[in-house]
């Protein structure tokens, strides 16, 4: 089964960073795309970051470039994303995502994502 499972997040000041985690199975893992999303009520589920496993090749949503960055752990099968520079408007629940691993492309696509896992909180507040 896919297991997906966030951790890291809180509450944080404006201009505050958080790292979030999420550690997978291995065979969700490999060789595969990684990647986070996020959702406010109200608007639609937002891709946030992602990475290819196996290339490293990564790709951010336009509102987080330069101040967010993937990173992974291949031997733990976990990725990280390291926000910086948090905005009010970053607030949001954050989902680790996972594309099925029968999709081979080394480019990850905000819409070939399918699995998620329960979300993890983050607000940005002063």
């Amino acid at each position: 089964q896919v297991q997906l499972v966030e951790s890291g997040g809180g509450s944080v000041q404006p201009g505050g960073s958080l790292r979030l985690s999420c550690a997978a199975s291995v065979d969700t893992y490999s060789r595969n795309c990684m990647g986070w999303f996020r959702q406010v009520p109200g608007k639609e589920r937002e891709g946030v970051a992602a990475v290819h496993t196996e290339s490293g090749s990564t790709n951010y949503g336009d509102s987080v470039k330069g101040r967010f960055t993937i990173s992974q752990d291949n031997a733990k099968n976990t990725v990280y994303l390291q926000m910086n520079s948090l905005k009010t408007e970053d607030t949001a629940t954050y989902y680790c995502a996972a594309r099925p691993a029968t999709f081979g492309s080394s480019w990850c696509v905000w819409t070939d994502f399918r699995y998620w896992g329960q979300g993890t909180q983050v607000t940005v507040s002063s």
